[in-house]
């Protein structure tokens, strides 16, 4: 972690691919950046400066100031006046809260699919899911939360419910897995990627209960150790 203001994050900042597709500078710095608040790699509290950022990407000032800002709309951060921005901190009741929400949405929302979605549909989410795991090997915990979002994200879409995905995407953009650190070294991040896997099977072979523990087990990681300040 930074121990002053506008110091280099602790990992260096790449631009993620974005599942393939074009994209703009300001979202893709504004993905990793929302990955880096997510896993605590840009610590709760602290203020990171503009131009120190834009030297980790490697790219100008511009998008990174235009990434920030789509930041605080989205609440994870807020502008200090001549530093830079600040991490907001979360409390430990709205990470309760939020998680909640989560289960409560997205666990009954994917055992549904496992009635409704089309097998195609759900085949297509395996590279997603592979490159979760690809990211728990490489230790690389920005792309791991990247590779996540996409997965769950797409996946709630098969449902058609788009104002669900857009709430579950607020949820977990608010959410901090601050203990993927230690799950990591643990030995236990490639294990709980695998899940991803396993929901797929659970899906394809039109298994509602067997999706439903996967998820259960899936999320109960979210508020466990995934949440605790490493």
């Amino acid at each position: 972690m930074p121990a002053r203001a506008g110091a280099a994050p602790a990992v260096a900042m790449t631009l993620p691919e974005m599942g393939g597709r074009r994209a703009s500078y300001r979202e893709r710095i504004g993905e990793a950046l929302r990955a880096a608040v997510i896993t605590g790699e840009l610590a709760p509290g602290k203020v990171y400066s503009v131009p120190v950022l834009a030297e980790q990407f490697g790219v100008s000032a511009t998008p990174v100031r235009e990434a920030m800002l789509d930041l605080v709309k989205e609440e994870l951060v807020e502008p200090v006046p001549n530093k830079g921005f600040r991490v907001k901190v979360v409390s430990e009741e709205q990470l309760d809260e939020y998680t909640k929400l989560r289960e409560l949405i997205e666990i009954p929302t994917t055992v549904a699919l496992a009635t409704t979605a089309d097998p195609a549909d759900i085949e297509a989410l395996r590279p997603l899911a592979q490159a979760i795991i690809d990211a728990a090997a490489e230790e690389d915990l920005i792309a791991y939360v990247e590779a996540d979002m996409r997965f769950h994200l797409e996946m709630l879409a098969l449902s058609g419910n788009m104002t669900l995905v857009d709430t579950v995407r607020n949820l977990r953009q608010r959410s901090r897995l601050y203990g993927l650190t230690a799950l990591l070294e643990l030995g236990e991040l490639e294990e709980s990627a695998g899940e991803h896997m396993e929901i797929l099977h659970g899906l394809l072979t039109r298994d509602p209960e067997y999706v439903r523990q996967v998820m259960e087990l899936h999320l109960s990681h979210v508020r466990g150790s995934w949440a605790q300040p490493s």
